[in-house]
C-alpha cells in the first residue's frame, strides 16, 4: 500500500542520526507492526524501541510501547507496554504493563503486571500482579499476587497471595493465603492461610491456618482442625487433631465447677484435646450460667485398662441474667487436671479427676474464684 510507504520512509527520515547503520541492530520507531523503522526481520535485533503497536525480532535494550509490545525471540533490557508485553522467548530484565506480561520460556528479572504474569517455563526473581502469577515450571524468588501464584513444579522462596498459592510439586520457602495454599508435592518452611493448607506428601515445617493436611510430618500444625494421613512427628494444636487412628469419644460428667458437662474427646496415640460446654457455672439456686472449654493433654497406661492423663485448659463462662456488682457478665478460667480412666467395655469407661481452677475478670487484673476442681463420668467409645 502506498500509504504504508510514505509513512516507512517518514519514520526513516525521523530516525536519521539516531538509528544504528548496522542491518542487524538498530533503533525502531512503530505505528504499527511492520509500520516502523526496523519492520519484522529474524536478523533483526532492537536496542531502542518507541511506539504505538510494536512488534520485534529481538530486544537488548529499551522498550517503550502505548499498544502492546511483542519480541518474538529474547528480551534483555526494558520492555514498558500500556498494555501488554510478550516474549516469544526468554525475558532478562524488567517488564511493566498495565494487563499482562507474557514470557514463552524463563524469565529472570521483574516482572509487574496489572493483571497477569504468565512464564512458559522458570521464573527467576520478582513477580508482581493484581490478579495472578503462572509459571509452567519452576518459580524462585518472591510472588505476590491479588488472587492467584501458580507453579506447575517447583517453588523456591516466597509467595504472597490474596486468594490461594498453589505448587504442583515441592515447595522450599513461606507461603501466605489468604484462603489456601497448597503443595502437590514435599514442602519445607511454612505454609500460613485464613482457611487451609495442604501437603499431599511430606512436610518439614508449619502449617497454620483454620485446617491444616499433611500426608506425613516433621513439625508443626496449629488449626481448628490438624489431620496427617500416615506418621506425624512433632506438635499438633488444635481444637480437632486428627488422623486415621484417633478416636473421637464422647463424654458426659459432673463436678463442683460446671455442674453438668458434655465433651467431645479426640484421642490419638499420645494426646488429646478435648472440646466441651457446661452448664450451672454458679449454684442451682442462681439462674442458668454456662461455660464453653478447650482442654489439651497427654495419657499414659497404668495397667491394662486404667490410664493417666493430664491437660491444661481454657474456659469462657457466662453468668447471663445472674449480673450484678458481685458477679461479671462473663469471665475466663484457667484449669489443670490430673485423671485416672478405667476402661470398661470397648465402648464404655470411667473417670474421675482432680485440678485446680482459678476464674478472673476479662476486663479487670481480678481472680473471681478459685480452688479445687473435682470431677467424674463416663466415656462413650
Amino acid at each position: 500500500m502506498k500509504y504504508k510507504s510514505w509513512i516507512t520512509t517518514a519514520l526513516l527520515g525521523a530516525a536519521v542520526g539516531l538509528s544504528a547503520q548496522s542491518n542487524h541492530t538498530g533503533i525502531n520507531l512503530s505505528l504499527w507492526k511492520n509500520i516502523a523503522t526496523q519492520p519484522i526481520d529474524s536478523t533483526q535485533t532492537s536496542c531502542f524501541n518507541l511506539g504505538f503497536q510494536s512488534t520485534m525480532n529481538k530486544l537488548n535494550g529499551l522498550s517503550f510501547s502505548i499498544f502492546p509490545s511483542v519480541v518474538h525471540k529474547d528480551m534483555n533490557g526494558v520492555q514498558f507496554s500500556g498494555i501488554t508485553n510478550m516474549v516469544g522467548g526468554s525475558m532478562r530484565g524488567l517488564q511493566l504493563s498495565a494487563i499482562s506480561n507474557i514470557n514463552g520460556n524463563n524469565l529472570s528479572g521483574l516482572s509487574a503486571t496489572g493483571l497477569v504474569n504468565i512464564t512458559g517455563n522458570h521464573a527467576q526473581g520478582v513477580l508482581l500482579s493484581g490478579l495472578t502469577n503462572i509459571t509452567g515450571d519452576q518459580t524462585h524468588g518472591l510472588a505476590i499476587s491479588g488472587l492467584l501464584n501458580i507453579s506447575g513444579d517447583e517453588t523456591i522462596g516466597l509467595q504472597l497471595a490474596g486468594l490461594a498459592n498453589i505448587t504442583g510439586k515441592s515447595f522450599r520457602g513461606v507461603a501466605t493465603a489468604g484462603l489456601l495454599n497448597i503443595a502437590g508435592g514435599d514442602l519445607d518452611g511454612v505454609q500460613l492461610s485464613g482457611l487451609a493448607n495442604i501437603t499431599t506428601e511430606q512436610l518439614n515445617g508449619t502449617q497454620i491456618g483454620l485446617l491444616n493436611y499433611a500426608t506425613q510430618a516433621n513439625g508443626l500444625q496449629i488449626g481448628l482442625v490438624n489431620y496427617y494421613e500416615k506418621d506425624f512427628k512433632g506438635f499438633q494444636l488444635g481444637l480437632a487433631n486428627l488422623n486415621p487412628h484417633t478416636k473421637i469419644q464422647f463424654m458426659l460428667f459432673g463436678g463442683n465447677e460446671t455442674k453438668l458437662n458434655m465433651a467431645v474427646r479426640f484421642k490419638n496415640e499420645k494426646f488429646y484435646t478435648i472440646v466441651g460446654g457446661g452448664t450451672h457455672y454458679l449454684d442451682f439456686s442462681d439462674q442458668f450460667s454456662a461455660a464453653l472449654s478447650y482442654r489439651g493433654g497427654v495419657w499414659f497406661p497404668i495397667y491394662k485398662s486404667l490410664t493417666i492423663s493430664g491437660d491444661l485448659g481454657y474456659q469462657h463462662i457466662e453468668t447471663c441474667k445472674n449480673k450484678s456488682n458481685e458477679i461479671p457478665a462473663r469471665l475466663y478460667a484457667l484449669q489443670a487436671r490430673i485423671n485416672l480412666e478405667l476402661q470398661l467395655t470397648t465402648r464404655f469407661g470411667l473417670f474421675v479427676t482432680g485440678g485446680y481452677s482459678g476464674s478472673r475478670h476479662y476486663n479487670q487484673n481480678k481472680t473471681f474464684d478459685k480452688g479445687i476442681l473435682i470431677e467424674g463420668g463416663i466415656i462413650l467409645f
